[in-house]
């Protein structure tokens, strides 16, 4: 029986169920901590390395389980969460769907428009929720720089900017790999991509991208976006794998400039600041320390509850893949 399948009172008797395809650091390090404080139940993390499921599962009460399919088939699981490689998230996405499993994936989600299309159908025929994870929309910052642009501090909007750089790491990781979907673009570039579409309206277009490739691992290893909605207003992205840690974006508006200094990755404990020009005065702004991940699998939680809350997570996930495809394609 699948949680929709419930009455209300059932429903606040079982605890929606989740497994994990894959044993991702990603997963180990955030995921698996924020879900146990979440409203699911995890009850199985998957690999196709048996010891390598028994070492993350180790201390969290959940099941081991050796192979992906065999997680699908496991009762009690209504929804999974995907932290594979790229190249692997529609194929496992696909499988969870048909499998009548609510589906969130690890950004970026596809890389294709037409996938993401297929996913979101498939989902939307079964009934299923799918959702890409990008975390930091989930904490706060972020909701009190779109209260503090509405409410008029920065007057009207008239561009973004967003970065996100990271220090190279071990060269034959995934990022580095373009047969797992590897690459700048992808690992990072995402992130600010997605950050503009907050600030951005829906006729979004790509005016220019350029990436920079490395011979040696066969990836692009930093790039550019400039991005222009039906209003006027631009965005310009910038991101790489070769750079000292950076993690911001600004929104620059007729009356002043809003910057949110850690917009990306902040910590668990990290209270971000938010620093406002306005003529001649400065104004810091903390926001408070939050689990972007325990936000994430709230949301994901309460759009498996909620069919209503679905529609805009699917709409989300066909803007960003057919947004990103465009840019790939225009970086040639």
């Amino acid at each position: 029986m699948n949680i929709e399948d419930l009455t209300p009172g059932q429903e606040s008797e079982r605890r929606a169920g989740i497994g994990i395809i894959g044993c991702a650091d990603i997963a180990v390090r955030r995921a698996i901590p924020a879900i146990r404080q979440s409203p699911f139940d995890l009850v199985a993390v998957a690999s196709r390395s048996p010891a390598k499921a028994e070492s993350v599962a180790a201390g969290t009460g959940c099941a081991a389980v050796e192979g992906y399919e065999a997680l699908l088939r496991m009762p009690g699981i209504d929804a999974v969460y995907v932290p594979l490689p790229n190249s692997e998230h529609a194929e496992w996405a696909r499988r969870a769907l048909e499998a009548g499993k609510h589906v969130l994936i690890e950004k970026p989600a596809v890389q294709s428009a037409g996938a993401a299309r297929g996913l979101v159908e498939l989902a939307e025929e079964r009934g299923l929720l799918v959702m890409e994870n990008f975390a930091f929309l989930r904490h706060p910052q972020h909701d009190r720089a779109q209260d503090l642009l509405a409410g008029g501090a920065i007057g009207e909007l008239r561009s973004f900017n967003g970065v996100f750089g990271i220090p190279p790491t071990d060269p034959t990781g995934i990022k580095y790999q373009a047969e797992l979907g590897g690459g700048a673009l992808w690992e990072v570039g995402c992130y600010p991509v997605r950050a503009a579409q907050e600030y951005l309206g829906e006729a979004t277009e790509v005016l220019g991208a350029a990436l920079e490739f490395d011979a040696k691992p066969g990836v692009d290893v930093s790039g550019v976006v400039l991005l222009r909605d039906g209003a006027g207003v631009s965005a310009n992205c910038s991101f790489g794998l070769s750079h000292s840690y950076r993690s911001t974006y600004d929104l620059w508006g007729s009356e002043g400039r809003l910057t949110l200094e850690w917009a990306f990755t902040p910590s668990r404990d990290a209270r971000p600041v938010l620093r406002l020009e306005q003529r001649d005065r400065e104004t810091r702004i903390i926001a408070p320390a939050s689990d972007q991940f325990l936000g994430v699998f709230g949301a994901f939680h309460a759009a498996i509850r909620d069919v209503s809350a679905r529609p805009a997570h699917h709409r989300e996930l066909v803007r960003q893949a057919g947004l990103m495809a465009r840019i790939r394609a225009h970086a040639g």
